[in-house]
């Protein structure tokens, strides 16, 4: 079955937003093991909206809109919609009901009439409510054709499509499908590419596609069976394979979880604190941490000594380390993390310093050098990057690789201690 998206929005076409709702849709429809050839994205013209969809509808059994379904008079896509399909709008009481209810219970009282507009709907289209907004979805059928209309706030969007559309796209597939997220860290996605080319060249049923990401890569794997059991039964060889290959890499099969949720989840299984000490990425690194439920736990304190006078005054960094090695180096990296672990009294403390430019470099220290070190059980491990890409990269760089750092070990020595008993 061939699916097709139409991005609808003026503000798309000048930038002014970026489209992520076309990534979480494609993302999502591939899930579904839909076949996607086109995407399109239109601004608020009557005229070349109703050109894209009849376009659409000509080479794809299902054609997914999102935006252009609010009050004003620039939204059109259901206009277009049900004037390219044939049907007539007519006023949706279930609709306007809501409409006052979700007026009712927000801060804005007054309803203005451009509103009603959102409770006119095609003629035999299948309203799906909108439970977070006021402009409701749609799905218009057709002599074979299926076109979806979908809000374009993806606070509106999202949940709609995972809740109404992906269980109605999922029934007009003849197959089941499911898939499995195989998520690495500290592998590059060429490396990992080619440590899989054997299974990608026979690869038929189940599929492996490669999804890299800032430090980690993702294997997401697809099967089609006549049922989830035998789905999941298809999937299951194809991970085992992977965690013979890739080990410990493989810090989760979890769709949902995150490199730091794992993390957390681990220092929480070995009864373990931690504490951050942070120069060029300035708190980044304690922000991601904190970002999971339940870090209180484990999580001590996080650190951030961007000037040399803080890494003396709260790091206890020696004036003659910094005089003589720099605040970007080793022995400096070093002292933070293995200082920091003794003045907050946690078990683990993971250091950052470096340079995440554009200004401050040297021939001898170029920007991207960055050194990471993560005190644990007394040992001290300590690693030099020279990261690519501009300021914000270097940084987001330093955290993941942080992270990886921190990961490793603990299993390291998880896996020490296992060989001793």
């Amino acid at each position: 079955m061939v699916v097709e998206l139409i991005s609808v929005g003026t503000e798309i076409l000048l930038g002014n937003i970026v489209n992520t709702n076309a990534a979480f849709l494609a993302e999502k429809c591939a899930l579904l093991g839909l076949s996607m050839y086109h995407q399109t994205v239109v601004g608020d013209n009557e005229e070349r909206l109703a050109d894209a969809l009849q376009t659409a509808m000509n080479r794809s059994d299902v054609v997914i809109l999102s935006g252009g379904l609010g009050p004003t008079q620039d939204d059109l896509t259901k206009e277009v919609a049900a004037k390219v399909m044939e049907m007539k709008l007519v006023e949706d009481k279930h609709s306007k009901e809501r409409i006052q209810e979700y007026f009712k219970n927000s801060q804005f009282k007054i309803i203005t009439d451009n509103n009603w507009k959102q409770a006119l709907i095609p003629e035999g289209a299948i309203v799906i409510d909108n439970k977070n907004g006021t402009a409701p979805g749609l799905i218009l059928e057709k002599q074979g054709k299926s076109v979806i209309l979908l809000p374009g706030p993806p606070n509106e969007m999202i949940p709609m499509f995972n809740h109404d559309i992906f269980p109605y796209l999922n029934k007009l597939q003849p197959e089941i499908i499911c898939s499995t997220m195989v998520k690495l860290c500290g592998l590059g996605e060429s490396f990992v590419e080619t440590e899989i080319a054997d299974l990608i060249e026979k690869q038929t049923n189940p599929t492996i596609a490669t999804y890299a990401k800032t430090g980690e890569v993702h294997l997401r794997i697809t099967a089609k069976a006549a049922d989830e059991k035998e789905a999941k039964k298809l999937i299951k060889p194809v991970v085992k394979e992977l965690r013979s290959r890739f080990g410990n890499h493989i810090y989760t099969t979890e769709e949902q979880d995150t490199l730091e949720e794992t993390i957390i989840r681990l220092l929480k299984e070995k009864e373990l604190t931690l504490t951050t000490a942070e120069s060029c990425t300035g708190g980044l690194l304690a922000a991601r941490l904190t970002n999971v439920p339940g870090v209180s736990d484990v999580f001590k304190q996080g650190l951030v000594t961007y000037c040399n006078r803080a890494k003396r005054k709260l790091l206890e960094v020696k004036k003659n380390t910094l005089k003589e090695n720099g605040a970007v180096s080793e022995k400096t990296a070093k002292e933070m993390a293995k200082n920091g672990a003794f003045i907050t009294g946690a078990d683990v403390c993971v250091s950052i310093t470096g340079i995440a430019g554009p200004g401050g470099a040297t021939d001898e220290k170029p920007v991207g050098l960055v050194y990471i070190a993560c005190s644990y059980n007394n040992q001290v491990t300590v690693r030099e990057f020279h990261f690519k890409g501009e300021r914000n990269k270097v940084r987001e760089s330093s955290v993941v690789n942080a992270l990886i750092l921190l990961r490793e070990c603990i299993i390291a020595d998880t896996e020490k201690s296992a060989k001793k008993d």
